[in-house]
């Protein structure tokens, strides 16, 4: 492509939001959250969605985030070029495997996107102990955590780059997502990283 002197430019401004919606294909479930995204324990409300990335020559490319609404840390992520259910049971499956034993319920939060529909994943939550809860059809400020997460992602290492190929993106995407987590410091955390924030308070709680 370099040689040809071709390159891949981002778009510079919103594209449509990547809507997995397709009715009720599944398990939908009750709005457990109701926009109380605040809470005092690690590892008690969970937030979780996908959104798209799209090049110029039409590649498109998937994340899949799961936050800790507590620290506001990414706890798991996925990324594909395509949407499948994988791209969400991979990484919440990495997220329950490294979550630590607490002496209460974890809540998942999400729309009503066919992943979270899906049985294979209500039945994960249900072996796990965990509490579904899910955003009212067409009403993203239930889960509007999320919505802004990825718009400062975007913001910042997406719109107005380019990308020689995906792979450069996947890259781009994984070493933000590296720095938010371990050097973004947040005002309402104390001045510290999401990581640095639930290293300490978790050890003073625990």
């Amino acid at each position: 492509m370099k040689s040809l002197k071709l390159t891949c430019t981002k778009f510079t401004h919103r594209g449509r939001k990547y809507k997995s919606f397709k009715g009720k294909v599944g398990k939908v479930a009750n709005n457990l959250l109701k926009r109380r995204f605040n809470t005092n324990r690690p590892y008690q409300k969970v937030v979780t969605d996908i959104t798209e990335f799209k090049l110029n020559n039409g590649q498109k490319l998937y994340l899949s985030v799961f936050m800790d609404l507590y620290s506001s840390e990414i706890l798991s992520y996925g990324i594909s070029s395509r949407p499948t259910l994988d791209i969400v049971l991979n990484p919440l499956k990495d997220f329950l495997n490294m979550r630590p034993n607490v002496n209460y319920r974890l809540t998942i939060h999400s729309d009503q996107g066919w992943h979270y529909q899906n049985k294979k994943y209500v039945s994960i939550l249900k072996e796990n102990n965990v509490f579904q809860s899910m955003s009212r059809k067409g009403n993203c400020l239930d889960n509007s955590v999320m919505e802004n997460f990825f718009g400062l992602l975007k913001q910042e290492m997406f719109y107005g780059e380019s990308f020689d190929n995906i792979q450069q993106l996947v890259e781009a995407i994984q070493e933000h997502i590296t720095f938010y987590n371990n050097e973004r410091i947040k005002t309402k955390l104390k001045g510290l990283s999401p990581k640095e924030f639930r290293k300490q308070t978790f050890e003073i709680i625990y």
